[in-house]
């Protein structure tokens, strides 16, 4: 393992594989801890978990890989869950309960929680986490955050969440070229200091001051697409922190840091080609409930 450490804080989901009765742990912030585990760093999880077999499930799965979940809330209630099919290794999400007692409970960090994080070298964290009332709290914590903003956002959500984070990653597949470079100065303008747009198979592109980057995808012949993202996002960010020095990201600008980022992009391409021949976002299967 690595002298740093990185922490997701967010959403927790089983993925519901219909077409197959089984289903699998997943949900951004926790396929990020999970996912930085697999790179070989320390890695924890803040989040909120409900009462039922698949609060407990996932659980389990995070005791076995030795990812810290102790600062985690639980509620009564039903824990989140999202319905998935696959055509052609292709994930197709047919529908979710909304993170379940997720959606209802407010985080309320303390104290407690900001000491706790304040070890971490990063805090990852989506737009599935319902956290944008809180992300100026955890901003005081001093700790760089970056946010998943996947495919949905606007311009009133960018102002939203833009000005508390420090990277922002922006999922653009479903968008043009022009379109894609808009929504990402959009992102910088606002306050993202690092920006960074994934468009699939066609690779994904990096803001960082007036410096655009590009990285080609790795080719794959995907098994199942679920967690391509999130696998970018998690071996990025660890790349990234790897190569900043004291493993503090400095975003400011010089010609290091950009080498870094191009590094890092590598390196999420690379490992995102590799969870795509993973079932799941990163296995742990189970019968489905």
């Amino acid at each position: 393992m690595n002298s740093f450490k990185v922490i997701g804080i967010g959403d927790n989901v089983v993925d519901k594989y219909v077409h197959q009765d089984i289903m699998y742990p997943g949900g951004n912030a926790l396929n990020f801890s999970a996912y930085a585990t697999m790179c070989g760093v320390e890695s924890a999880y803040l989040g909120k978990f409900g009462s039922d077999v698949v609060a407990r499930y996932i659980q389990e799965v995070l005791d076995e890989m030795k990812i810290d979940h102790s600062h985690s809330r639980s509620y009564e209630g039903e824990n989140g869950y999202a319905r998935v099919t696959l055509e052609n290794g292709d994930r197709k999400f047919l529908g979710s309960n909304k993170g379940g007692i997720a959606n209802e409970k407010a985080w309320e960090f303390t104290g407690d929680d900001l000491e706790y994080v304040k070890q971490f070298a990063v805090i990852h964290t989506s737009l599935n986490s319902y956290i944008e009332q809180d992300l100026s709290v955890l901003k005081e914590s001093g700790v760089t955050i970056s946010y998943d903003f996947s495919v949905r956002w606007n311009d009133d959500y960018l102002q939203q969440v833009c000005p508390h984070i420090d990277i922002a990653f922006l999922s653009c597949s479903h968008i043009t070229a022009e379109e894609r470079e808009r929504e990402m100065r959009k992102a910088q303008h606002l306050g993202a200091r690092l920006v960074v747009g994934t468009v699939g198979e066609e690779g994904s592109y990096a803001l960082y001051g007036d410096q655009w980057l590009y990285q080609p995808a790795v080719s794959t012949e995907a098994l199942d697409t679920m967690g391509a993202g999130d696998s970018y996002i998690t071996a990025f960010l660890v790349e990234l922190i790897r190569n900043s020095r004291n493993h503090k990201i400095e975003l400011e600008d010089k010609d290091e840091l950009l080498q870094q980022i191009k590094a890092s992009m590598d390196k999420g391409a690379e490992f995102a080609a590799k969870i795509c021949r993973v079932n799941g976002a990163f296995g742990y299967s189970t019968p489905l409930v």
